[in-house]
């Protein structure tokens, strides 16, 4: 694997393309739980490759390749949820058919949709990705107790949610 990013940092289209297709399931996982639409997802994929492909040279270190591409698939999210926002100004952001449309039998992401925006990545990363708390910090560029607040806190808001039999829904 080492080998095969180092020769995609020389710019071999050939190898870069196996290292996303190696990562693809770990990026729409981490996509899907920011938006439920295809096409969003779809859109935050498309740029994620195509800044990785244009800034793989900047990467420091191939053992960090994934936790840098997960970061450049984050920001891409965050970028495609704040300009919706903005677009939306005022309307519900769930009509947006965003992570609470997910289907019914999808229990995780059911429990995703009953956070903030904020704590989703940090959970999604911790339990879907199985990333440490030092891991998504860097990632994050966020303190480590940060992450660390993060979780306990979703956990007690579903754990509320949950109990109580209030779901209440974050949207984005």
């Amino acid at each position: 694997m080492k080998t095969l990013i180092q020769r995609a940092i020389k710019k071999d289209a050939e190898c870069f393309i196996r290292l996303m297709e190696e990562n693809k399931q770990s990026m729409l996982k981490v996509a899907y739980g920011f938006f439920s639409n295809e096409e969003d997802v779809a859109d935050v994929m498309q740029q994620t490759v195509l800044d990785a492909y244009e800034h793989i040279g900047e990467l420091k270190k191939a053992a960090y390749f994934k936790t840098w591409l997960i970061r450049i698939l984050i920001n891409n999210c965050n970028q495609l949820y704040n300009s919706r926002k903005r677009i939306v100004m005022g309307e519900k952001l769930a009509e947006e058919s965003y992570v609470d449309d997910y289907p019914q039998e999808n229990t995780f992401f059911q429990l995703l949709s009953l956070l903030q925006k904020d704590d989703r990545a940090v959970f999604w990363l911790y339990y879907g990705e199985g990333y440490t708390t030092k891991e998504i910090s860097q990632i994050l560029d966020r303190n480590e107790s940060t992450i660390r607040s993060r979780i306990r806190r979703g956990k007690e808001q579903i754990r509320r949610q949950i109990q109580g039999e209030e779901w209440i829904f974050y949207g984005k």
